[in-house]
């Protein structure tokens, strides 16, 4: 007999074992079948082959738990009478364990590389019957169910088995399928009961809804080589960044949002034809704030629903790379938001971060911070970096916030944060994270690239972990170049009156510049929080101000480092970025604004058949100064070099002044012609530029060979031997 106390549990939704209670179980007497179907009127189990009932189960008195006594084991199904209609179901109690010994050792090891494999909702058949097998970690928790539109959001109809080898509760619903809504209601260690989406959904409702959504894992996206020789540290790479929310809008139609569909249509030929590279995406995993940009993630394994399916997502990749751009998405594993349906206390205790709000909390963002300590939680993530690339063929990851999980004492005050183990403010624990992932997506998929957004002086961000993982540097491919993009736009912020007097701001980039893989970036923070758009942050009247951009445009193409644009910047949004609407495309009526757009498809067309511009930009061989030093003129000159040591000389004049003869040493004899000049009037420029030019016997910058040119006013040019 089933004690009163584990009927009352039952019903009670506090039954920590259901499975040891419902279901088949042998006795003494021969065999006993238990259900518990709230709401039903009766109860009949049925033969699954034959189809005859093979008993009606009784009432426990009290309760909605119903039992029946067999002298034999029975393959049934349940005839259940809800009082309105009959239905044939199967019994989730019936079927056995789920997950593997070996997939249960390395989820409790915490060295799985694909735990989504295990852990989340999969359709799948089980035992000839189509169902969906669930499966959560949740070890503190004190009973896990998992709650539907198919069951009534009943959290005491389908409580799930703990494997407490490794703290995964799981089960297998039977006709439960793709599109089924689903939650995990939790009675947790703290005694609350908590209801929270899958932190492994691969699908999420479209805010404000936070439910979870069955759907099938996607398929593995093979390799491909193409993309691995186009995400080479030798390959020209320019990324276009995106925010898919505010790219383009349908006016006729309240302004709603593009599709991924529709951004595989209209974003990914723009691309293309502005000679871009790669598109970079700010975060596509789902989240419930609009405003937060996608960088407070609920759903880290789910395409955010605003803008379609997860096919719907799949497709675009596939589109961008039929096209042959790359496909970078943002990621964020430094924190996370306390939304109550997100990782925040997920089983009653501080499973995902720290308890200790001075390391398990973000005052600047109000978010909760991973604990990259536990090993269930670096696989969570680790995971995840692999799932993105793997299943939906990204090529990389941009891994936001880095520097604020690199030190524990990260925008904190004295008293606000707990040292290391050795007493220092690194926080070794996000640093071994960082190691073991870049190591695992290097290995696992060598194709892939990770880039780093790191702010601070952190040495070997882009070189290579040791072997054992406890030294050397991080393992991105690549890091942000913060710095250079801080000091110079404030250089170009500058009267050109002034900016003698800071042009060290646009050379000391050159000082650090090969001690990482850097990325210049000019990126969507440049232009929000009232800094203004990029143009805005121009001097001079308006000729200048578009000026200015193109001048600083042509120095970017230049410099040594991969290249990074944020949209609206090529074509000189005025207006600050509104991740509210969308670009101001009809600026593209005016010629400066058509202007600057000709120039970043010219640059990027350039940058892309120049080797000298691209196959050594990590490496001072491929870089030489003319003219560091002419502040006077705030002029600036430099030489790029390809392999071969075929070269290309850049020369900028931030001033409005045309400079008429100015020399330059050059390291070839013979003619020269311009390859770029931002001047031009095609790009809406003044016209300054060099017909045929030809070396002359005048030692200058110590080169034997000089030219002598003019500079024109606010403009770069790139020269080449003729």
């Amino acid at each position: 007999m089933l004690h009163p106390d584990a009927v009352a549990a039952l019903m009670a939704g506090d039954h920590g074992e259901p499975f040891a209670a419902l279901g088949q179980h042998q006795t003494e007497d021969g065999w006993v079948l238990r259900a518990l179907l709230p709401g039903a009127v009766s109860v009949a189990a049925v033969d699954r082959a034959a189809g005859h009932t093979l008993a009606s189960l009784e009432r426990i008195p009290g309760s909605d738990v119903f039992e029946a006594r067999f002298a034999q084991r029975a393959d049934y199904r349940f005839e259940v009478d809800w009082g309105t209609h009959r239905q044939a179901l199967e019994d989730p109690y019936r079927f056995g364990l789920l997950l593997g010994e070996m997939d249960i050792w390395l989820l409790g090891e915490g060295t799985h590389h694909r735990p989504y494999e295990q852990l989340g909702a999969h359709p799948m058949t089980f035992d000839g019957v189509a169902g969906t097998r669930f499966a959560v970690w949740a070890p503190s928790a004190r009973r896990v169910s998992v709650v539907g539109s198919f069951n009534n959001w009943d959290g005491r109809r389908h409580g799930m088995r703990l494997r407490r080898e490794c703290g995964v509760w799981e089960i297998f619903l039977p006709h439960v399928g793709p599109g089924d809504l689903y939650k995990y209601e939790i009675k947790g260690a703290d005694g609350g009961l908590h209801l929270k989406a899958d932190p492994v959904a691969f699908r999420a409702e479209l805010r404000p809804q936070t439910a979870s959504v069955v759907h099938a894992l996607p398929p593995v996206v093979a390799p491909d080589t193409a993309r691995r020789n186009a995400n080479a540290f030798d390959a020209p790479i320019s990324v276009y960044e995106v925010h898919l929310g505010s790219w383009k809008r349908v006016p006729e139609e309240g302004a709603r949002w593009l599709s991924y569909r529709e951004l595989a249509e209209q974003l990914v030929p723009y691309a293309k034809d502005l000679g871009f590279t790669h598109l970079e995406l700010l975060p596509v995993n789902e989240h419930p704030f609009d405003g937060s940009w996608g960088y407070q993630p609920t759903g880290m394994y789910a395409p955010t629903s605003r803008f379609g399916t997860p096919e719907d997502f799949r497709a675009f990749v596939q589109a961008a790379h039929e096209a042959g751009l790359g496909v970078i998405v943002d990621w964020v594993p430094g924190h996370f938001p306390m939304d109550a349906h997100g990782l925040g206390r997920f089983d009653g205790s501080a499973l995902y971060e720290h308890a200790d709000p001075r390391e398990g909390f973000h005052e600047d963002w109000k978010t909760l911070i991973y604990n990259y300590g536990r090993t269930e939680v670096r696989n969570f993530l680790v995971g995840n970096a692999l799932y993105w690339i793997e299943r939906y063929g990204v090529d990389g990851l941009r891994v936001d916030a880095v520097a604020s999980m690199l030190y524990r004492d990260y925008s904190r005050k004295e008293g606000q944060w707990i040292p290391n183990r050795f007493g220092g403010r690194e926080n070794l624990e996000a640093i071994d994270f960082m190691r073991r992932m870049n190591r695992i997506v290097g290995t696992q998929r060598p194709e892939a690239i990770t880039v780093a957004e790191e702010s601070t002086a952190f040495p070997g961000v882009s070189r290579p972990p040791t072997e054992d993982l406890q030294g050397g540097g991080l393992g991105f491919h690549f890091k942000w170049n913060m710095g250079w993009m801080n000091d110079t736009l404030s250089y170009m912020q500058q009267d050109p009156v002034h900016r003698k007097y800071h042009h060290s701001k646009m050379t000391f980039g050159l000082v650090y510049a090969f001690t990482e893989n850097f990325m210049l970036p000019l990126s969507h923070d440049e232009v929000v929080h009232g800094k203004g758009s990029l143009l805005q942050r121009m001097p001079g009247d308006e000729w200048q101000r578009f000026a200015n951009l193109r001048a600083y445009f042509g120095f970017m193409w230049g410099h040594p480092g991969k290249k990074l644009l944020f949209m609206g910047g090529e074509f000189a949004q005025y207006d600050e970025w509104n991740a509210e609407g969308s670009l101001r495309w009809h600026l593209l009526r005016y010629p400066l604004h058509a202007g600057v757009q000709r120039l970043v498809r010219d640059l990027n067309a350039v940058l892309r058949g120049t080797p000298a511009l691209h196959q050594r930009d990590f490496g001072p061989e491929g870089f030489a100064w003319i003219a560091h030093d002419d502040a006077e003129n705030s002029v600036i000159s430099f030489v790029r070099f390809a392999a071969d040591g075929s070269p290309v000389v850049v020369v900028s004049n931030f001033t409005p002044v045309p400079r008429h003869a100015y020399r330059i040493g050059v390291p070839r004899a013979g003619a020269w012609r311009e390859l770029i000049n931002t001047d031009l009037a095609v790009y809406g420029g003044s016209g300054v530029s060099n017909g045929a030019l030809h070396t002359q016997d005048a030692p200058a910058h110590g080169q034997a060979q000089s030219l002598e040119l003019i500079v024109p006013p606010l403009g770069t040019v790139m020269l080449v031997p003729a």
